[in-house]
């Protein structure tokens, strides 16, 4: 399987520790939390305690993961933090501000593992493949460095990370490395009809509902090559969805024919608006999202942008906050497809 190994240091600081915190980005996707559960499950098997620790809840479609029931949510540590663990452990997560968590990172020596361009590199130790398709196959990479079998629960996690990341083995990401690690977690007994199951099968009626509220909501722009689409708070009450229902929803804009770049603007309840962006091929959407003070992928990134960011709105306008946003963002996607 290609791909770098994983760094003696890091290998070393497991084999010495006994009990890790894990974490990862606010807003958690399917790489965050696969990769978390996956490498929890890894280090119990090796007798070591793991706990993990996400700032925002987990979205409704990776609760079926074995072992989701165990994150610890919410801005309050954990029971035993710090004095109990030996170090925190950051997956999936470019720079420290991103996992809503960063005053509590300084407590403990923390490793990153991550794949994303313009990592901060902020551990003690930095474990950084931009080339990695997911940070779920740089786990597997881990576990074979540490000569850790893999159960079957565990190897599904780290399947699902590839399969959310990759689109499915649909997007520029779906490397050889991707397919290798995809075998070699199904030889080591992922199931991926079981994971397919949880992704696209197990839907609330909110989502789907959640999924028509937004569709409501699309427009074209460039000529049709940049769509984008809103859901504002009202649509999750009406749809009886919740915050994390919009999970994946942005790929149905990015299905459309001719799109190469889509955005979907998100109104949270704190006033803020969440961008993400998709796009196709050379589209670079990562610049867009790093002038915001966000970050990703290439293809896919995202920001949050302030009520007021966009045209000089007045606080609490949401309505039109989110339009104006709307409008910015179809412009900067238009700039970026020149």
């Amino acid at each position: 399987m290609g791909g770098m190994k994983a760094p003696e240091d890091l290998l070393r600081k497991i084999r010495q520790g006994n009990r890790f915190l894990l974490t990862s980005h606010a807003n958690p996707d399917g790489d965050a939390i696969g990769s978390e559960l996956g490498l929890a499950r890894l280090l119990r098997g090796l007798g070591k305690g793991a706990v993990v620790w996400n700032h925002d809840p987990t979205p409704t479609v990776y609760k079926p993961l074995p072992g989701s029931d165990r994150i610890h949510v919410g801005e309050e540590p954990p029971a035993g933090f710090p004095e109990k663990f030996d170090a925190i452990i950051v997956l999936e997560c470019p720079s420290p501000d991103r996992t809503g968590l960063e005053k509590h990172l300084a407590e403990r020596p923390v490793i990153n593992i991550d794949h994303h361009l313009g990592n901060q590199c902020y551990g003690t130790v930095n474990w950084v493949d931009s080339a990695a398709p997911a940070v779920g196959e740089m786990v597997y990479r881990l576990a074979q460095g540490l000569k850790a079998a893999l159960e079957p629960e565990l190897a599904s996690c780290l399947y699902l990370t590839l399969v959310t990341d990759t689109g499915g083995f649909r997007f520029s990401n779906a490397t050889p490395a991707a397919f290798e690690a995809a075998a070699a977690l199904v030889r080591d007994g992922a199931h991926p009809e079981q994971v397919s199951q949880w992704l696209y099968e197990s839907q609330p009626l909110g989502v789907v509902r959640l999924l028509g509220e937004m569709l409501q909501t699309l427009q074209l722009h460039e000529g049709g090559r940049v769509a984008t689409g809103r859901l504002t708070l009202a649509m999750f009450q009406k749809a009886g969805a919740a915050p994390g229902d919009s999970e994946g929803l942005i790929d149905h804009l990015r299905s459309i024919a001719g799109v190469e770049a889509v955005a979907l603007i998100r109104e949270r309840e704190d006033g803020t608006q969440k961008v993400s962006l998709r796009s196709r091929g050379e589209v670079d959407v990562e610049k867009i999202a790093r002038h915001h003070g966000g970050g990703g992928h290439r293809n896919a990134a995202g920001y949050s942008l302030d009520g007021t960011a966009a045209a000089g709105n007045t606080a609490g306008n949401t309505g039109s906050d989110g339009e104006a946003i709307r409008q910015q963002v179809a412009a900067e996607l238009g700039a970026a497809l020149s």
